[in-house]
């Protein structure tokens, strides 16, 4: 008799166990990669150019094969506190630099299938620079519902380069100012709240990162190829940096989290 309490009570306690949410280390690990993309068309015409049918396939492939492209802002938001981490075989497109072809080529493909994408761009080249988008392009692209735009500095720094030319003074002076400009200039242009940052050439470091910080960004971005997960933290969470060769198998690699390793001149 004691022997089949001591059964019935263990088989009650192990169906208990299989009933209580999984601790917060388990139930939040997640591998999420974050796509990133510079320009698009017929040819590949530079290291960073993305043919518009591969591009094209790979979207196709996600949505063929159950992946779930979520806003950056959603993955965002879970390193905030502010929502669940994302599941299995989630996914987040970027582009960095506002290239015209994102509205020619990218928009369409998109639209196609719904997917969300998070625009980094430098203010001064908006309406100014002929691979560039306009201000009046960019509206149209936020008023789709599909493509949120945030902050690649106001004209696209090496500050690598600029530290090694300048006093610290000086170059407080310019990373406040490439911070907060485009900051400005944007959130005044497409009345949008900015507080992501992508880094200009991936570059980034403890001051850099303080300053962004103190400039209002609650969330910065860099280069780096492999997945963001939860160990991550939320000022310096990395992207892959796709290029033309990212495609086919290649691309089915990288989602699994074993991508090619790469040198990609920027």
């Amino acid at each position: 008799m004691v022997v089949l309490i001591q059964r019935t009570l263990f088989s009650f306690c192990a169906a208990l166990l299989l009933l209580l949410p999984l601790p917060a280390s388990a139930a939040e690990s997640f591998q999420v990669p974050i796509l990133l993309y510079h320009r698009f068309g017929p040819t590949v015409a530079d290291g960073m150019t993305i043919t518009t049918p591969v591009f094209e396939a790979q979207m196709r492939y996600l949505h063929d094969n159950g992946y779930k492209v979520i806003a950056l802002r959603q993955l965002i938001d879970y390193y905030r506190g502010k929502a669940p981490a994302p599941g299995l075989k989630t996914v987040v497109i970027v582009e960095d630099d506002a290239h015209k072809s994102v509205y020619s080529d990218m928009l369409p493909i998109v639209r196609k299938y719904g997917y969300p994408v998070t625009i980094f761009t430098y203010p001064s080249a908006i309406s100014n620079a002929k691979y560039a988008m306009t201000w009046d392009q960019l509206r149209t692209l936020k008023k789709s519902g599909l493509f949120e735009i945030q902050s690649h500095t106001y004209w696209h720094p090496n500050f690598k380069r600029e530290r090694r030319k300048l006093s610290p003074a000086a170059l407080d002076d310019l990373v406040m100012t490439q911070l907060k400009k485009s900051k400005s200039r944007l959130e005044t242009e497409l009345g949008t709240s900015v507080d992501m940052l992508a880094w200009p050439f991936g570059i980034y470091d403890d001051y850099l990162l303080k300053k962004a910080s103190a400039a209002g960004y609650q969330a910065t971005f860099t280069i780096e190829r492999r997945h963001a997960t939860q160990a991550d933290s939320v000022m310096k969470l990395p992207r892959y940096l796709l290029v033309n060769a990212d495609s086919g198998k290649a691309f089915v690699q990288l989602l699994q989290g074993n991508a090619v390793k790469r040198n990609v001149a920027y």
